[in-house]
């Protein structure tokens, strides 16, 4: 059989609708983050904060202790930043820990960990070793059990999950050497052939994939008598005829990560294997993401919690002109964005992750958005760690440690830190991806108005459906509780900060955003996706707002537990006042920017009228393609594939 080689070419609409029928269309359940995108404040959705289960507590916490002992008796980070890899005996160890089966249901050999115990477990193996956080977050949120636990037949849940909760590590495989996040382009095909379908083609980047024994791969299958056709999901066996790991990829950072280059030829995958219906790939590898993207926002919260930890003792030890550093305000104002960054994202985290477990809400954009906000701020927070430390926070653990100093790596959590705003989409991709869910009301009743292939009739429809939405819609934009002074009054206890005040920010601010948003809509109309500078605003806008609204609310469920409520509403309050003042910073700049000026200058570079400016100076880039030929056909190279036993 031949396979089809030819990539797609679709235009930019045809590779925009691929997208948006991958989404989930529905809102069949409550979302704190999209009513505070349309300017409705539901405290009422996340307070009082929602609480596990006894069972779930128990299971979690015995884990936790195990896992702990572990990090500290097994895993030596050192050596795997020093060989780059992963010992096999610590695969191994994790794998009789049941580590690989935190997610997988007990019936199946797993953990049955909580979404919030399995994120806690993730921060605390994240910082003894990152590389180790990104195995098993890859294997476990992306991989393999999740997509079956949420589209597979129950046959093949019981063939592939007890594998994958202790012996099997699993990858996922979408992005091609030139496909990434616009999976319209996708080439990999998947030709039906009797009971079978014939894999070929290649992927990159693909997480676990040089270690794996199951892969998740994401192939489009050409319509046809019989077959529906478009990118489907598949189970695939690693060890397969015709899988060739081409490269062990190595990076700025996570150094021990098993990531490499996967090429098929001619692989027969049984139609048994199919991850639900044909075309249905996106949609399964979206809805998996809704809560595998809690995942790298648990190990920033990890890593926060180290730069926090290193950050006070350095700064209590390091004098500079007769005090220690932390007293001279330059240094302690870093301290204190850490401390109050990691309260807040670890509130958001847990918030998420709980919001997850009892399944009351959608959180497809709270996921999303703790995703960019921890990436981001995780990649903030490890940089002021650096500049605290100093020449030191520069230098690498190993030359500390050969001089005679405690081995720090503050430079290696920076760099692996890094990869968090482009791993599971970039933060631009996250930006684009929650804008559209912000704006997912407006479209759903004024769509039809500016699409410009609707006809006459259908734009009078929509008209209609506007008219009577915002009528009802924007005279609620006008006033709130947020202007009433003693609203929120359960956040105002005495003897702490008073947070009832900012969440009266966050009410006023929801409604303004929302405000900002529908005005931008009627400027721009059909041309609001392209505006993505102010989009990308918006979205950072609700990050903040949804931020400060889970750590105002994290602060007084410890307060009423009786676990560190002072302190936890001095964290609260600091970093609601920091994050206010981004906010507002982030108003002004949705209509005070550059962004027109930075297209124009962007036509000019891509024209050359600025080549003149690259004078002086030598490229130490080596030959070669920008993107590797990725053409179907038989590996030319030497499998690297190493399964680990």
């Amino acid at each position: 059989m031949t396979a089809i080689s030819t990539r797609p070419t679709v235009s930019e609409r045809e590779a925009r609708q691929v997208a948006e029928a991958a989404r989930e269309q529905d809102w069949r359940k409550p979302s704190f983050a999209k009513e505070l995108f349309l300017g409705r404040f539901r405290l009422d959705l996340i307070h009082p904060h929602p609480m596990p289960d006894a069972e779930g507590v128990r299971r979690g916490e015995e884990f936790l202790d195990k896992l702990r002992d572990f990090c500290e008796t097994r895993i030596d980070s050192a050596r795997i930043e020093r060989e780059a890899q992963i010992p096999d005996e610590v695969i191994n160890g994790l794998k009789e820990l049941g580590a690989l089966g935190m997610k997988i249901d007990t019936k199946y050999g797993g953990l049955g960990l909580t979404q919030v115990y399995y994120n806690r477990a993730l921060a605390l193996v994240g910082s003894a070793s990152p590389a180790i956080g990104a195995l098993l977050s890859a294997h476990q949120s992306i991989g393999v059990p999740q997509p079956l636990k949420l589209f597979g037949t129950q046959e093949q849940k019981e063939t592939f999950l007890p594998r994958c909760a202790r012996t099997d590590i699993t990858a996922f495989l979408l992005t091609e050497p030139d496909v990434g996040s616009d999976p319209a382009r996708l080439a990999t095909t998947a030709v039906p052939d009797g009971d079978d379908y014939i894999l070929d083609g290649v992927k990159l980047w693909t997480t676990n994939g040089v270690v794996a024994d199951l892969l998740v791969v994401m192939a489009r299958v050409p319509k046809s008598d019989g077959h529906k056709g478009g990118i489907t999901a598949f189970v695939v066996e690693a060890a397969s005829e015709g899988i060739t790991v081409e490269n062990r990829n190595a990076f700025m950072g996570l150094r021990g990560i098993e990531n490499g280059v996967t090429r098929f030829h001619q692989v027969r995958v049984p139609a048994a294997n199919r991850i639900g219906p044909e075309g249905a790939g996106l949609k399964i590898a979206l809805t998996t993401l809704n809560t595998g993207r809690l995942s790298l926002p648990a190990m920033c919260v990890g890593a926060g919690k180290w730069c926090l930890k290193i950050a006070r003792e350095w700064s209590g030890v390091r004098e500079q002109w007769g005090k220690p550093v932390a007293s001279h305000e330059a240094v302690g104002s870093k301290i204190s964005f850490i401390a109050a960054t990691t309260f807040a994202l670890e509130a958001v985290v847990d918030l998420s992750s709980q919001m997850a477990d009892e399944d009351r809400n959608d959180i497809r954009i709270e996921a999303a958005l703790a995703k960019l906000y921890g990436s981001e701020m995780g990649c903030v927070m490890a940089d002021e760690l650096v500049q605290i430390r100093g020449g030191r926070g520069f230098e690498t653990a190993a030359s500390l440690a050969a001089r005679g100093e405690r081995a720090v790596p503050a430079e290696q959590m920076l760099r692996d830190l890094r990869i968090n705003r482009i791993f599971e989409g970039s933060t631009e991709i996250m930006h684009l991806l929650i804008a559209r869910e912000a704006v997912d009301a407006h479209l759903s009743v004024a769509g039809d108005l500016i699409d410009p292939e609707k006809s006459f009739s259908d734009k009078a429809k929509a008209g209609a459906r506007a008219g009577g939405f915002y009528a009802r819609w924007l005279p609620k934009l006008v006033a709130g509780p947020g202007q009433l002074p003693r609203t929120y009054g359960e956040f105002h206890r005495s003897g702490h900060p008073d947070l009832s005040a900012h969440l009266r920010f966050v009410e006023r601010s929801s409604r303004k955003l929302a405000r900002s948003t529908f005005y931008a809509m009627s400027r721009w109309q059909g041309r609001m996706e392209t505006k993505q500078g102010f989009l990308g605003r918006i979205v950072d806008i609700g990050a903040e707002l949804f931020a400060m609204s889970a750590a105002c609310v994290r602060a007084e469920h410890l307060r009423s537990t009786g676990e560190h409520g002072h302190e936890a509403y001095q964290l609260a309050d600091a970093f609601c006042r920091q994050s206010r003042v981004r906010v507002d910073e982030l108003f002004g700049r949705l209509w005070s920017n550059t962004d027109e000026l930075d297209r124009k200058v962007v036509k000019g570079i891509l024209g050359g009228a600025y080549t003149w400016l690259e004078d002086g100076i030598v490229d130490p880039s080596g030959d070669g393609p920008w993107i590797a030929d990725a053409s179907p056909g038989p590996a030319q190279k030497d499998n690297v594939h190493r399964p680990i036993r």
